[in-house]
């Protein structure tokens, strides 16, 4: 059982974790630029290569979160946080700036969503799936948070004062991962009237079918959420949105991705894993075709941000709560870290990538790159349904009716 506690605690690390660390550079990149008098590829290229040491980290991370728990790992990536940005607050040159990013870039992933997804796996089982959607709810509210925290101690104490001070958030981080119980969910005797949880996927052939599906869609939910972090004002502006506007109407994107996964944790136990997975590939290509006519009418701008962040904001919560669904939960951590690999290595190359669609294509080439790519994953979460769904359908119709109840209820 995961107490309320744990959720809480997570949730917060989670608001303070991305605040710190992913969302940074956001914030002082141009700082560091003009100060350092070093060019944008150098300084935002640090990112992009926090981004690849996670990837390559990931199956690593996930190993260690399966065979010692979330508390080891999580509190490991606290202090590699702090590390991190203590090294950038004191870099004079390039080398030691990729080392801080090296040591940001291994943080993240012992810290963010996938680790805190692994930790609550191991401790609740199948039971995990409420929480994993509870601390994203404070996750998602990170840079709206911080940006202005940020700017308000840079205002103060220059960026190297306001990352120090990041430093210290990341060490408040600590105690808040130390409550993550060691225990593992099949060591505790579950009670008499819950249903023993069996994964859809158990043989060999689809194991391999349903993790390559969910790997695209992670890539691709990932790749995208990196473009549109980077461009989606440009974008807007390239077609025609008013400056201003253009500002005002992307901060929408994080509004739908909140209400999205508000909504989830109110009414999303009544949707399988694979449903809401489907739901949100829907979503996807939807906001980009409305997109494409955000130059004509302003509503039509309105409904692109709104509904990709509602996508964006369920395809984060899936990506913790569809392989649990699907696999074995005693191996989440490190079966799910191997196949986030790609999550994280593609995804580095999109803020250049778009840029260059961008000067070639213009804003609209861009949209159509997007609608292409969210098509993808669409056919990925469509082939998912076919192939799984009917034995989600299966086991409830032959499930006695009080663990049929139970499923239907979710957990608490």
């Amino acid at each position: 059982m995961i107490r309320r506690g744990t959720v809480a605690c997570l949730g917060l690390s989670q608001l303070i974790s991305w605040g710190i660390s992913y969302y940074l550079i956001g914030l002082f990149g141009d700082a560091i630029t003009s100060d350092l008098h070093w060019t944008p590829d150098v300084v935002y290229g640090g990112f992009a290569w926090a981004l690849l040491v996670m990837g390559l980290t990931s199956p690593l991370v996930g190993w260690m979160i399966d065979r010692r728990g979330g508390r080891t790992a999580m509190v490991t990536g606290s202090l590699l946080n702090a590390l991190g940005c203590v090294g950038l607050a004191l870099c004079t040159g390039p080398k030691a700036y990729y080392v801080a990013w090296t040591c940001l870039g291994f943080g993240m992933r012992l810290t963010l969503y996938d680790a805190a997804f692994a930790a609550l796996a191991r401790v609740g089982g199948p039971q995990a799936r409420s929480p994993m959607s509870q601390i994203t709810l404070l996750g998602g509210l990170a840079s709206t948070a911080f940006w202005p925290l940020g700017q308000a101690l840079a205002d103060v104490f220059g960026w190297r004062g306001a990352l120090l001070t990041y430093a210290g958030f990341a060490l408040l981080t600590v105690p808040l991962h130390m409550v993550i119980p060691n225990s593992r969910y099949d060591e505790v005797a579950p009670s008499h009237d819950e249903p023993k949880h069996v994964p859809l996927v158990t043989d060999r052939r689809n194991i391999a079918l349903a993790g390559g599906l969910y790997a695209i869609i992670v890539t691709v939910a990932n790749f995208l959420n990196a473009a549109m972090s980077s461009h989606m004002i440009p974008i807007l502006s390239g077609l025609g949105v008013a400056g201003a506007l253009a500002v005002w109407i992307s901060t929408l994107r994080g509004i739908g991705q909140s209400l999205a996964r508000g909504g989830e944790i109110l009414f999303g136990r009544h949707l399988n894993p694979l449903t809401l997975n489907l739901t949100a590939c829907v979503l996807l290509p939807f906001a980009f075709v409305i997109g494409l006519l955000s130059g004509k009418f302003d509503i039509a701008a309105i409904v692109f941000a709104f509904a990709y962040g509602a996508a964006n904001g369920l395809l984060t919560i899936v990506r913790g709560t569809l392989p649990l669904a699907l696999f074995d939960h005693r191996t989440y951590g490190t079966f799910v870290g191997k196949l986030l690999v790609p999550g994280f290595i593609l995804p580095a190359a999109a803020p250049l990538a778009y840029a260059l669609i961008i000067a070639r294509f213009k804003s609209a080439g861009a949209l159509y790159f997007s609608i292409a790519a969210a098509f993808l994953a669409l056919a990925s979460a469509v082939l998912l349904v076919i192939k799984f769904a009917h034995r989600l359908d299966s086991r409830r119709a032959s499930a006695p009716t009080s663990v049929a109840a139970h499923n239907l209820r979710g957990p608490k």
